[in-house]
């Protein structure tokens, strides 16, 4: 499952021409710690969490949600930018189902149509981003442009002050 998804991401930053490298490290999955042994602060890091968001009480939507690595999600904010009625951390099998890899390896593109992408705007405040590329033994280093251009998320300030 990971492997086709790392080699997608792949693919489709090549097809793009995107600026990138790849980090070989020891498989980690802890921002933090990956951040480290990638050799750049953690808020150049590209925390990536999928959510479970409901609209009244039959309506359901997942959302990939993408923070530097050093703020904190705000559920609040991210229920506010929905007009959600309730939003909460998706579960770990409904969260590698919907991206494709295992939690601590989720990438901040929404390659599942049905995930819908919202990125923090201060992540644009990093010339690079890294993350985790779909394994826990390989990070990459993305111009942050170009990661704009390509995964078009939807900007809304969803970290607490």
């Amino acid at each position: 499952m990971s492997d086709d998804l790392y080699a997608r991401l792949i693919a489709t930053l090549d097809e793009l021409r995107a600026t990138y490298r790849l980090i070989d490290h020891t498989p980690e999955g802890k921002t933090e710690l990956v951040s480290a042994m990638r050799g750049h602060e953690v808020k150049h890091a590209a925390k990536c969490i999928i959510l479970m968001a409901k609209f009244g009480k039959k309506t359901k939507r997942y959302v990939l949600a993408v923070t530097p690595g050093d703020r904190r999600l705000s559920l609040a904010a991210i229920k506010s930018a929905l007009g959600a009625t309730y939003v909460a951390f998706a579960d770990a099998q409904t969260a590698e189902r919907f991206a494709g890899c295992p939690v601590g390896t989720v990438l901040p593109f929404a390659f599942n149509q049905e995930l819908q992408l919202i990125a923090d705007p201060s992540l644009l405040e990093s010339e690079e981003i890294f993350f985790n590329a779909a394994r826990l033994d390989r990070s990459l280093a993305l111009k942050t442009k170009d990661y704009v251009d390509i995964a078009n998320p939807r900007f809304e300030r969803i970290t607490e002050a």
